[in-house]
């Protein structure tokens, strides 16, 4: 996808598919919307991406500090809705129906809520996370075999068949994402670079990624990335509005550290809180730069020892 030798080829937004050497034909960059503001944490999307991807359902076990039992993305967890239970704070704030779960305080049977019921003192902040389909994918920059390619969607896919299990791709991504599978024992793919593709079969027969299918809250968007973040914007500024200043988006911008990623999110607190890198940087930003440093030294080198040589023979 990208050279060495070129400016910014590392840095700053591009078209990802022009740039993979896809023609003028080539259809208009896929991605998703997350908007974490509607989402239930009905984990569907876990669900329906297990059951299409053939991803192994392993590892369901109760955190104890969440109600989450699917701990996190890795090679065999594709999406991952993540429960975070967090204390209101302290000055009044508006109330606007998000369509978020809220557990109630518990009270006696026979009280019923009023005007005058006691408000939880907590409230449940719930995101499907995902691979973000870098526009600068440090995980395919670093891949030896060519097993990550970037598809005519601008996605980023791994090629089972061809992967070695070195785990460059896994140290290389800034988000934590890419993982090989280490079980279960027997199971496919045991060893190799694991992640959404964004169901690139599926999309290939023009029908929608099946984690966005399944969301029965439409939370998860997909589409156009382009028309995506004007839809992004529109629901930020409906929020706004309403008075959650708190509101904001993550990886929509094409001037951040990954050139904007194909799937972003709609936040209701810091990226932190999510577990979310605040600012994440392209682990394979400082290549190019590095790369030219290392040959003006080398040639300085080698002009050196030239120099000594010929002198020796005066």
């Amino acid at each position: 996808m990208t050279s060495l030798f070129g400016e910014n080829d590392l840095w700053g937004p591009l078209d990802p598919t022009k740039d993979a050497g896809y023609g003028e034909d080539r259809p208009k960059r896929k991605g998703f919307f997350t908007d974490t503001s509607i989402c239930i944490g009905c984990k569907a999307c876990e669900v329906a991406c297990k059951e299409w991807n053939d991803v192994p359902a392993d590892h369901f076990d109760m955190l104890g500090s969440s109600y989450d039992n699917s701990h996190s993305l890795n090679a065999n967890q594709w999406r991952h809705v993540a429960f975070i239970e967090q204390p209101t704070r302290a000055e009044p704030r508006q109330t606007v129906d998000l369509g978020m779960p809220v557990r109630a305080p518990s009270r006696p049977p026979e009280e019923e809520p009023g005007e005058d019921a006691e408000k939880p003192d907590f409230r449940w902040l719930m995101s499907s996370d995902v691979c973000k389909h870098c526009t600068h994918a440090a995980c395919l920059d670093v891949c030896p075999t060519g097993s990550l390619f970037r598809s005519e969607f601008g996605t980023v896919v791994v090629q089972d068949d061809i992967c070695n299990g070195c785990g460059y791709c896994v140290a290389a991504c800034p988000y934590g994402v890419i993982e090989r599978r280490r079980a279960p024992e027997g199971d496919k793919n045991v060893g190799i670079a694991q992640k959404c593709t964004l169901c690139y079969d599926r999309l290939g027969a023009g029908m929608t990624p099946a984690c966005a299918q399944a969301c029965p809250t439409q939370s998860i968007q997909f589409g156009d990335v382009d028309e995506l973040r004007e839809r992004a914007d529109a629901r930020v500024a409906e929020l706004h509005e309403a008075g959650i200043m708190d509101a904001r988006l993550y990886g929509n911008d094409p001037d951040d550290g990954i050139g904007g990623a194909g799937a972003f999110f709609l936040l209701l607190d810091e990226p932190e809180v999510y577990g979310l890198p605040p600012d994440p940087v392209v682990t394979t930003h400082d290549l190019s730069r590095m790369f030219h440093r290392a040959t003006t030294a080398a040639a300085f080198m080698l002009a050196g020892a030239v120099v000594s040589f010929l002198g020796r023979r005066r």
